[in-house]
């Protein structure tokens, strides 16, 4: 439609412009037309001018044979000394038609022969016999006569050249008026065209933007049906782990019971049986209160302050203390960063990946854990801006490590790599860890092998925009 639109118009402007051109055409060969019959009526009139010199020459001579008075011969010599020139004149108008400048000559031949009687006729005795007079006057009748009709013929052959052209120019501006209206004709029938060709895609696009807004109003029904959803779903993980807790209570409660006071009464299999009941209570119980952290996450948002990521990690170290002494393991952690978070969300961050590190561990391999920090672009990782100052915070460790191929199954909620007979845990540690760093607009990815330990890449920015930052309620710290 478009390209159809497009061509009609160039179409359109083709047209146009052939009309202008041939508009200018018309009037110049118009002008062209009207010069040469100015110049016709130029060369009638220096024709007539010659013919009247021609005419002074023959009354002044007569008149003065009859009266012999020299006033009759003024006209006849001013004609004679303006004759010669004016034939020049005309002799150059006439110069682009070979036929009338034969006839020139011929005009030429007989003006120089009227002239000679002329002069005989002057210069005869006044003495002289009547008839040789009577001879003279009738030799230059004679001869004017025939320059009269020379004149007749050269006027008759401009007046034919007058006549041609005149026609000529007329047929000239006719086919050019019939082509101009050929062209405007079909420059309103293609200006008609690409109108109904706008008005078809202009409806067309309105019918796309209603269809358009429509679905729009319908997409936005449907994000708040999954927001309204969600936010359902969320609260009632959130009410259902804690309402569940209460009855767990009371299974480790009466659990730890049975085993305390009643172990004479319980044989073999029936303390099996509850040791297992207590595990699985205990099991459940960690995984409700990441049920409770992850649902927290999203709905009871904190506010960002400025703090520092050394001291929260000397939080968390402290609190991991048991864990840490318990596998001999060597924690680093140099200078770090100060930016705008969480901090029990931050806590809970490293809390999780540094429990990864001391449970995910090589057997009788130390483990080893190095955090690190700097400062990068924001470019450098999709989804962050460009112009904000970003921290790199690397978590590594020398443990079991994963194969890359599972880096995004990792971060879901319940996922595993491993049984749960080899390593503990919920599931949900790292679901977390990619919840907070979401919430506080960073990145967070892996980079692993197989038996060669684990890195953990946190990106946060340094200063969060349009957020409030103000003091944030603890959130409790959930490990797996």
């Amino acid at each position: 439609m478009n390209r159809r639109i497009a061509l009609s118009f160039i179409l359109a402007i083709l047209l146009i412009s052939m009309g202008f051109a041939l508009s200018f055409y018309s009037y110049t060969q118009s002008q062209a037309a009207n010069e040469r019959i100015a110049h016709t009526f130029r060369v009638i009139n220096s024709l007539e001018d010659v013919f009247s010199m021609a005419k002074d020459i023959e009354s002044g001579t007569r008149g003065y044979m009859v009266i012999r008075d020299s006033l009759f011969l003024e006209p006849r010599n001013a004609a004679l000394v303006q004759l010669g020139p004016k034939l020049e004149q005309f002799r150059k108008l006439v110069a682009d038609n070979p036929q009338q400048q034969q006839a020139v000559d011929t005009l030429t031949k007989l003006i120089n022969a009227k002239i000679e009687i002329s002069d005989r006729q002057v210069r005869l005795s006044p003495e002289a016999d009547i008839s040789i007079r009577l001879a003279y006057l009738l030799t230059g009748k004679v001869r004017m006569d025939a320059i009269r009709q020379h004149v007749a013929h050269m006027t008759a052959i401009e007046q034919s050249f007058m006549l041609q052209r005149g026609d000529e120019a007329r047929q000239s501006f006719k086919n050019t008026l019939v082509i101009i209206f050929a062209l405007s004709l079909l420059t309103f029938a293609v200006l008609l065209i690409t109108y109904n060709l706008l008005d078809q895609e202009l409806h067309r696009r309105a019918k796309n933007e209603s269809r358009l807004r429509q679905y729009e109003s319908e997409l936005q029904a449907k994000i708040q049906q999954l927001e309204e959803s969600n936010q359902e779903l969320e609260r009632f993980a959130f009410v259902a782990s804690h309402d569940m807790q209460e009855p767990l209570r009371k299974i480790q409660t009466f659990g730890d019971l049975l085993n305390q006071q009643y172990p004479p009464q319980v044989d073999n299999n029936g303390r099996l049986y509850l040791n297992k009941m207590l595990t699985s209570a205990d099991r459940m119980s960690k995984l409700i209160r990441d049920l409770l952290s992850f649902s927290r996450l999203k709905n009871q948002p904190d506010a960002f302050q400025r703090i520092s990521i050394g001291d929260v990690l000397d939080r968390v170290l402290v609190d991991l203390e048991l864990p840490i002494k318990a596998t001999n393991a060597a924690i680093t952690a140099p200078e770090m960063p100060v930016l705008d978070a969480v901090p029990s969300q931050i806590e809970q961050l490293f809390t999780n990946l540094i429990s990864n590190a001391l449970k995910y561990t090589q057997a009788g391999v130390p483990p080893i854990v190095s955090i690190r920090a700097e400062r990068v672009s924001g470019s450098s990782y999709p989804g962050l801006q460009n112009n904000q100052p970003h921290y790199q915070l690397s978590i590594t460790d020398n443990g079991i490590g994963f194969n890359e191929k599972y880096l995004d199954r990792i971060f879901d909620v319940f996922q595993r790599l491993h049984a749960k007979a080899d390593y503990e845990g919920t599931g949900i540690g790292l679901a977390i860890c990619k919840r907070v760093v979401a919430y506080h607009h960073g990145y967070i990815t892996a980079r692993s092998q197989e038996g060669s330990g684990t890195t953990f890449i946190i990106v946060l920015p340094e200063n969060q925009t349009n957020t409030i930052i103000g003091d944030a309620d603890p959130v409790s710290i959930t490990t797996q």
